[in-house]
């Protein structure tokens, strides 16, 4: 099955009752059982609901994993993945990520004793060096949030398979539409299905998919035992918003270049972030492991200043300032104040993330909107 049916049809089936092609919205906590123990496969919708579990093998089947588990925050998930670590533990991530990741890393994991090392991954050499008998993890976002640098996953996964270290990997902004992490070495595939998989800006939820059966195991222990699920209603929303995910992130690809390349050759832009332009840093891998180079964007005005920003986002209409991306409306956002405000300032600007650099998510409306409404924005 391609990837465009496996987002309608895959790992799903008709309803038994009644042949409703949706799955329905069981909003029930508790099933009846006819004896204790004696149940249809769900007694509680904590560990089992029916469409969540319809969801969670969606999120399997669009990443080629086997089993696909759902969160109530792309956060959520995350946090279910340091939990199979303990105390003395260490995991190398890329430097540039994003802002709340960084937060429950340093916050909240580094409190119990796992020390994180933040590195540029852009060369995956660099990884080899911070590998030691503590490391067992290697975390990666390519595209980075909101640099846009791509980490090679082969190469990383290369270097996790020597030394026996798990590798995850952040594919919330490619999406499989674009990239398929598993099938590129990755062990963990995570996502904030809050974004592109969702697609409408109406819901938050996580997702994570794995091919191997005593890992899942352990993540299914963790999500229930932790107890950080979605509900049924937000696990119909997905669903649905899987449906047409080929189609948006045709058109998400389509305007983001649009939006590139009136940036690159507008005369008041400095700096475009975008993995599709052949200056792009590792734009080759880019090329190689993504099939597209999907909307999300990175730009800074001429003079690198921080006011001259913050009148850009504030005069853009179409693009509607705020948190979040992936939506099928287009969105705007000041890093620095916004979604990686929880990153300290030195250690921000020294990946780039200076206070005058803006985030676009390019929508899917039509592209010469959205260039009209840049261009009256810049100015």
């Amino acid at each position: 099955m391609k990837f465009n049916t496996k987002t309608i049809h895959g790992g799903q089936e008709h309803d038994k009752a009644y042949g409703a092609v949706m799955p329905p919205i069981y909003q029930t906590s508790t099933y009846a059982q006819s004896t204790p123990g004696g149940h249809k496969g769900y007694e509680y919708s904590r560990t089992h609901n029916p469409t969540r579990h319809a969801l969670e093998s969606a999120f399997a089947s669009i990443e080629n994993g086997s089993y696909g588990l759902a969160f109530g925050s792309g956060l959520a998930a995350i946090d279910a993945v340091i939990k199979l670590l303990k105390p003395g533990d260490e995991v190398i991530s890329t430097n540039d990520l994003y802002g709340g990741t960084y937060r429950l890393f340093t916050k909240i994991f580094e409190g119990f004793g796992i020390k994180f090392h933040f590195i540029g991954m852009q060369n995956t050499n660099n990884i080899e060096s911070y590998v030691n008998n503590n490391t067992k993890l290697i975390w990666v976002e390519t595209p980075t949030n909101p640099m846009m640098n791509i980490i090679d996953i082969k190469a990383a996964a290369s270097v996790a398979k020597k030394h026996n270290i798990l590798l995850a990997v952040d594919n919330t902004f490619a999406t499989p539409y674009l990239q398929q992490p598993l099938d590129l070495g990755a062990d963990i595939v995570m996502h904030s299905a809050t974004k592109y998989l969702g697609g409408h800006s109406d819901v938050v939820m996580g997702a994570l998919v794995v091919k191997d059966k005593a890992l899942a195991d352990k993540l299914y222990f963790i999500q229930n035992a932790s107890g950080a699920i979605c509900g049924p209603q937000d696990s119909f929303l997905v669903l649905r918003g899987i449906k047409t995910l080929h189609i948006r992130m045709q058109r998400h690809c389509e305007n983001g270049k649009a939006v590139a390349e009136y940036l690159a050759k507008h005369p008041k832009i400095e700096k475009v972030y975008w993995p599709g332009f052949k200056s792009h840093p590792n734009h080759e891998i880019a090329k190689a492991q993504m099939k597209d180079f999907g909307g999300m964007i990175s730009f800074v005005a001429k003079g690198n200043n921080y006011d001259e920003a913050i009148k850009i986002v504030e005069r853009l209409k179409i693009f509607t300032l705020a948190e979040s991306l992936g939506g099928v409306e287009s969105l705007c956002g000041h890093p620095a104040s916004m979604t990686h405000a929880s990153i300290p300032k030195e250690a921000r600007e020294k990946i780039g993330v200076v206070d005058a650099l803006i985030r676009l998510s390019v929508g899917i409306e039509d592209e010469d909107d959205l260039i009209a409404d840049l261009k009256q924005a810049i100015g």
